[in-house]
């Protein structure tokens, strides 16, 4: 079982640099959620499931909400709304599924089949109660199972990060395994930032 050995050197390098200079009791626990689901894993995966986090979730550490109204998400994810396509590729079948399973967590969980996905392998009643996607421990599964497994791009950790310690050329790729390259360098910066705190303490 992977763990920190030493939590407060974790915390302290994290609290010079990303989350600094005081961390929050949310900032703490979204954390310690994260490393909990992350036990088992290489450094350099944990390193980029946290800066994923931190840049998805808005540095806050806790699972969030898309940012939007019933009116935008019809738009951009309803099977009745401007985009039929992609609503069906999110298997938004229904009206109102844009909505209901607009982007939550530390990944942006986002639509239908993306729930359903989700609900079949946590056994978390997703499609019945979506926010359930925004508790820390299921937030943090869905993303280490997600990255690990390719949920998101059919792409993993695996493709991209070989290593213990990775460079940011390689946590820049990485990205393709949530997102093509949006941000992609911004993110890998996070995660070098994270890489070393995980060093610090002892994630072994």
């Amino acid at each position: 079982m992977t763990k920190l050995a030493n939590p407060a050197a974790f915390f302290a390098s994290i609290r010079t640099g990303l989350l600094g200079p005081a961390l929050s009791d949310s900032e703490v626990s979204g954390c310690n959620a994260i490393l909990a689901a992350c036990e088992g894993w290489r450094l350099s995966w944990t390193a980029y499931a946290l800066a994923t986090a931190y840049h998805e979730a808005a540095h806050t550490m806790q699972p969030v909400s898309e940012i939007g109204n019933v009116h935008y998400f019809r738009r951009m994810y309803d099977i009745e709304g401007g985009n039929p396509a992609l609503a069906k590729r999110l298997g938004n079948t229904e009206p109102g599924d844009g909505a209901k399973y607009a982007g939550r967590g530390y990944v942006q969980l986002t639509g239908r089949g993306n729930y359903a996905k989700a609900e079949r392998e946590l056994h978390e009643p997703l499609i019945a109660n979506p926010a359930c996607a925004l508790r820390p421990d299921v937030a943090a599964e869905i993303m280490r199972r997600g990255m690990e497994e390719g949920w998101f791009t059919g792409r993993g950790m695996a493709t991209y990060l070989t290593s213990d310690h990775e460079t940011l050329a390689n946590f820049t790729q990485a990205r393709k395994i949530i997102n093509g390259l949006d941000r992609a360098e911004l993110i890998a910066g996070y995660a070098m930032q994270f890489q070393d705190a995980l060093e610090a303490g002892k994630w072994s």
